[in-house]
């Protein structure tokens, strides 16, 4: 299994201007190689070009002070972007040329299975990298035993901070998913309440108020600055920070929810939105980009194959309209938050249908036929809220009052 750890690092002043030069480096080439392809009729194969760089290195003294690996990198960085843009092509997506990299615009730089090594010195951690140095690297978490460390990759962050992100391979095999699902979950999101689920949880949202209004103030200072001048760009990295703090918070909440959800049940039904579409729809479309559905339910795809939990992205269409009991369809505006089937008459919070319904489509595409008892007789009266604070500081909505239960069971 492959997965990044991502770690902050330390460089002294000295180290960091190295850093600076070797990225700097590293965007003249990719700008180079650009150049060359747009020249060329045809565009060579990767490893053709990779075979030039030795006679690039004759007249261009700066790349003799690069790892022999990380400007093949950069090599594979165009050809990516390249494969990229003609994915989007044949997606119909009107798209332009590859542009020039501007210095704000190249951040990173990667060593790809040699050039890198972590060391112990003196008791304290230090990513060394060939050419550049040892660098202190703070190991918040540490990296399994069993894994080997395939790439690193060093970025400069906006806010002028320094981090490594290590790809590795762990000898684990996937755990495998059970046949017959015994826990089970359903999940609708949304903005007022983030996820309700179908065991009657409704999440609430997180509240960064108080975090974007910083930010505007910050951006507000910025405008008022003269591009490009020292007080423009002391300010630029305030605004970076500020920004920065917004969504370290917002990852953390969807670490934690998603990592809950994976953990504590054999299946996870969601829907398969498409957030990029959602977000571009008029109106209420800051909510929708803060709400970061796309991001949580990536998180939750990957954390699921990790822990062995089946996870199943059903068709969205109708789930708010189908009653979960009879599945007679009945219209409801957005500002109707409760459901009243006109022909059964089930009732319930109109996302807690949602997610019946989400999950009902997520057993049978699985092929499961549960025997849980149907959403009339489990529907709660009123559901249980969780805050999101509380997601953030347990780790998990319910996990205590779960492992309290099976307890005293």
């Amino acid at each position: 299994m492959q997965y990044n750890y991502k770690y902050r690092l330390n460089p002294p002043e000295a180290l960091r201007e190295e850093l600076r030069h070797h990225v700097d480096t590293c965007r003249q080439l990719y700008n180079h190689v650009l150049y060359l392809l747009n020249e060329s009729d045809d565009i060579p194969a990767r490893y053709e070009v990779q075979g030039q760089l030795p006679d690039l290195k004759t007249w261009w003294d700066d790349l003799g002070d690069i790892h022999s690996k990380v400007l093949q990198m950069v090599v594979k960085r165009v050809y990516d972007n390249l494969s990229t843009l003609k994915a989007q092509k044949e997606n119909g997506r009107a798209v332009g040329m590859l542009k020039w990299k501007r210095p704000r615009d190249y951040r990173s730089l990667t060593y790809n299975q040699s050039g890198f090594k972590l060391k112990n010195t003196s008791g304290r951690p230090a990513l060394s990298l060939s050419k550049i140095g040892e660098i202190p690297i703070h190991l918040h978490r540490a990296i399994p035993e069993d894994a080997s460390i395939k790439q690193v990759t060093v970025k400069r962050e906006p806010t002028g901070e320094w981090y490594a992100t290590f790809g590795i391979d762990v000898d684990k095999d996937t755990p495998e998913k059970p046949e017959t699902p015994e826990q089970v979950v359903g999940i609708d999101v949304g903005i007022l309440k983030y996820a309700h689920d179908t065991d009657g949880y409704a999440i609430g949202s997180p509240d960064f108020g108080e975090e974007r209004d910083r930010l505007e103030r910050t951006q507000r200072d910025l405008s008022r600055k003269k591009h490009g001048s020292e007080n423009w760009e002391k300010q630029r990295k305030v605004v970076a920070e500020r920004y920065a703090d917004l969504k370290r918070k917002r990852r953390d909440f969807l670490h934690k929810l998603s990592n809950y959800y994976a953990r504590e049940y054999d299946l996870v039904a969601v829907e398969d939105l498409d957030a990029k579409r959602l977000v571009e729809l008029p109106g209420n479309s800051r909510n929708r980009a803060g709400s970061a559905w796309g991001t949580f339910l990536r998180m939750l795809e990957y954390k699921c194959e990790r822990e062995g939990t089946h996870f199943v992205a059903v068709d969205p269409k109708d789930t708010t309209k189908e009653c979960a009991s009879c599945g007679v369809k009945t219209d409801k505006p957005l500002w109707i938050r409760e459901h009243s089937c006109p022909s059964c008459g089930f009732e319930a919070d109109r996302d807690a249908n949602a997610a019946w319904n989400i999950l009902s489509r997520g057993l049978e595409e699985v092929g499961v036929v549960h025997s849980e008892s149907t959403p009339v007789e489990t529907a709660l009266p009123v559901d249980t809220p969780v805050s999101a604070k509380r997601v953030v500081e347990t780790g998990s909505p319910t996990l205590n009052e779960r492992t309290a239960t099976a307890v005293r069971k």
